[in-house]
């Protein structure tokens, strides 16, 4: 066993604690999902400049296979989910409604799920550069939601010394358990990934944070750490949003990013457990990011649990799997109930961003149902006894109410909300106060464009 875990029950100022909805899904062990009969693969399934085609209509393409190249630094190439036939690009819808250019994919019927494209490197002998450029080749992605390149995630601005990799075990919103099964399945892999991004920050430690409602996730990761290796595990208290990386890195290094920063400036990194699992397992092996494992719960969902899913499998499809054959968008959230978004459309793809897929009974987010009409702020200041950044989200409502959005992010922060749906959740007048402030940030940059 490695080193002891630490920090029992630390957590962060203020914050809720939604009931975790969790128990359809946590003890499930995750499943392969079967191939779509065709697969839909946007070129933007990053943070960045889209991809870039390299293939056309009528190709042949084997699992694994690179279809679309980086556009610069700033974007990571898209690989092949399945052995099949490229139908053609086209314009295809996204979850939130606009259209953007995808490379669709007939799948060869009784294909195998076995990779065919691969190119194994020994990783021990790259330079950092090299290790960052090996990741970037393999197309990955944060597995936590937001997209994010992990090689430039890795790619520290020059001067700045990072002396932690943290890593995001906690998994606090509610129905999901994918990292959950992640730890405890994938023990392995997870340790591998640390190692390997330890190896490209040049760290000398990690932290892995996890809730301690996840006692079987920490004793895995425990038992797996080697004698002596600077990889702990901090066990955090099972409150939300404790899985921010502002709140994760208070809560874990006592460390204060400040306003407006990125967590490089007090010395740390932050990653997904997810994240660092593809990383484990997919580098060694030469092989790039075309599946993702996803947690499909929700009272409407006859067969939930968590499934390795191939990016660019259509919505319809999976729900069709598990179960699910409505056709009412606005029940479907991908993501959490609180940072979640609906969709649009159900022939919408599973993407390398989308940690769940739940099914509601009505349309919900950041209070799991509740369409009650707005009433007025009755000055409660619940909203500002609950955000964890310490905005006050009354006033803000109020100023958004009133069209002063740069005096909401002039005066008020407005920048440092990171839309985790607390005010929402706890305001007893149903005001949609994160859909004003993500409105309000929408305004600013188009304004500021």
């Amino acid at each position: 066993m490695g080193m002891l875990s630490f920090l029992s029950g630390r957590s962060f100022p203020r914050g809720i604690t939604p009931p975790g909805r969790k128990a359809q899904t946590r003890t499930e062990p995750i499943r392969r999902l079967s191939f779509a009969p065709r697969m839909v693969l946007p070129l933007t399934q990053h943070f960045g400049k889209p991809a870039r085609p390299l293939v056309q209509r009528g190709q042949e393409v084997v699992r694994g296979e690179p279809i679309a190249e980086a556009d610069g630094w700033h974007s990571v190439p898209l690989h092949a989910p399945v052995t099949g036939s490229v139908e053609g690009i086209e314009l295809m819808p996204t979850a939130r409604g606009p259209k953007t250019e995808a490379i669709l994919l007939r799948t060869h019927p009784g294909d195998s799920q076995t990779v065919r494209w691969a190119q194994p490197q020994d990783l021990g002998a790259l330079s950092r550069r090299q290790l960052l450029e090996t990741i970037q080749a393999a197309g990955i992605v944060g597995q936590g939601g937001a997209s994010f390149p992990s090689h430039l995630k890795f790619d520290v601005p020059e001067g700045r010394a990072v002396d932690t990799l943290v890593v995001n075990g906690c998994e606090c919103e509610p129905y999901l358990s994918a990292d959950h099964r992640t730890m405890i399945e994938r023990t392995e892999d997870v340790l591998a990934g640390v190692r390997l991004g330890m190896q490209a920050l040049g760290a000398p430690q990690a932290v892995i944070g996890v809730e301690d409602d996840k006692p079987d996730a920490i004793a895995a990761l425990e038992g797996a750490i080697e004698p002596g290796e600077p990889i702990r595990v901090g066990i955090l208290r099972a409150k939300y949003p404790q899985g921010s990386e502002k709140m994760l890195v208070r809560s874990l290094l006592g460390r204060e990013v400040p306003s407006g920063g990125l967590p490089y400036e007090v010395g740390v990194v932050v990653n997904n457990v997810g994240t660092m699992a593809q990383l484990g397992y997919l580098l060694p092996r030469g092989e790039a990011l075309i599946e993702r494992i996803i947690t499909v719960a929700g009272p409407g969902v006859e067969r939930p649990g968590n499934y390795r899913v191939p990016v660019g499998t259509p919505l319809r499809y999976l729900l069709e799997e598990v179960g699910f054959e409505g056709d009412d968008p606005s029940r479907i959230i991908l993501g959490g109930p609180m940072m979640g978004n609906t969709v649009a459309f159900l022939d919408v793809p599973v993407t390398k961003g989308v940690s769940g897929v739940l099914v509601m009974p009505e349309a919900a987010q950041a209070g799991e149902g509740r369409e009650a009409q707005p009433k007025p702020c009755i000055r409660c200041g619940r909203c500002v006894e609950v955000c964890p950044v310490g905005l006050n989200p009354a006033e803000l409502g109020r100023l958004a109410a009133k069209r002063q959005y740069e005096v909401m992010e002039e005066r008020f922060h407005l920048n440092d909300c990171f839309e985790c749906g607390c005010c929402s959740y706890v305001c007893p007048s149903d005001i949609p106060l994160v859909q004003y402030f993500r409105i309000a940030k929408a305004l600013n940059r188009e304004r500021a464009s």
